[in-house]
């Protein structure tokens, strides 16, 4: 068994496609194909159900995908542990981070990393505020990125930046008339809502107990793991929802959502490291890129 076996296995069960895995690793389509016929011929055991054109994890793949990625995990730390002791200014750095500050917040930071450190590999995954905070607690990530507070006694949590919510709703909403909302309104529209674990769920929530009221409270039509998901939702005139104002800036701005004058409170963007691991050079290089805006 080799890393680059490892790392293939991965790459298909986190894509259910081998085809899409490929495309991701630079590999030929065969080239994933045998690596992973062979780690099951040289073990004996099925990893993957073959249904039609698509793929999925037998039983023993799903058990065997958590001591993979510990591995590969494991040999970036040794391999980030020379580098560091070589003084050399390459490498692999692993961040996750959550959706919202994946996709609006953390890009110019990498621009400005790469541009700085041009020899250090950034490998990104994103995943829900409890997703990033798992995969930092169990070194699969050096460090995470996640909107709002987590309680993890393990982690040390640095805020690196501050963000806006917004009230939205669709041109048609009754609310997108109204000159101002009373927090008690909040129960008479239906919601689009991200799903549970994330930070800007796990924030609208806050602001709302805020206010006197749950989430049982709301009418919540759909939650839906993305923030485009929901933003398109409301813009096809499903109920209100909040937002990043960053968000849901470019629906503002062309008129396909109108924002209610209700004031939610800010959320803190936080760094996230594992208070019993040492950060690689690049892992500190990173942070100290990353000030608080």
């Amino acid at each position: 068994m080799t890393l680059e076996q490892l790392r293939i296995f991965i790459a298909v069960a986190e894509r259910a496609h081998v085809t899409r895995a490929a495309a991701a690793l630079g590999l030929g389509q065969s080239a994933v194909s045998a690596a992973i016929a062979a780690l099951e011929a040289r073990h004996g055991t099925k990893l993957f159900h073959r249904i039609g054109r698509g793929i999925a994890l037998t039983e023993a793949g799903e058990q065997f995908l958590g001591a993979a990625r510990a591995v590969l995990a494991q040999a970036d730390a040794a391999q980030a542990l020379l580098e560091d002791l070589a003084g050399a200014t390459r490498g692999r750095l692993h961040v996750q981070a959550s959706h919202t500050i994946a996709s609006y917040w953390l890009p110019r930071h990498l621009v400005a990393f790469r541009r700085a450190y041009p020899g250090i590999e950034i490998e990104l995954t994103v995943g829900n505020t409890t997703q990033v905070a798992r995969a930092v607690l169990e070194g699969i990530a050096e460090m995470g990125l996640v909107e709002g507070n987590v309680e993890a006694p393990s982690l040390l949590s640095r805020q690196v930046a501050r963000d806006s919510m917004v009230l939205v709703v669709g041109p048609d909403h009754p609310w997108a008339s109204v000159e101002k909302l009373e927090p008690a309104q909040l129960t008479q529209s239906e919601w689009v809502l991200r799903e549970p674990g994330s930070g800007t769920r796990s924030e609208f929530e806050h602001a709302l107990a805020g206010f006197g009221l749950n989430i049982s409270n709301l009418r919540v039509a759909l939650e839906l793991p993305s923030n485009e998901a929901v933003r398109g939702a409301v813009e096809a005139g499903l109920g209100a929802t909040a937002l990043s104002a960053s968000v849901a800036a470019p629906s503002l701005e062309a008129g396909l959502l109108r924002q209610v004058n209700l004031l939610l409170p800010e959320r803190a963007f936080h760094l996230l490291r594992h208070k019993q691991r040492t950060p690689s050079r690049a892992g500190a290089a990173f942070g100290a890129l990353i000030q608080p805006d």
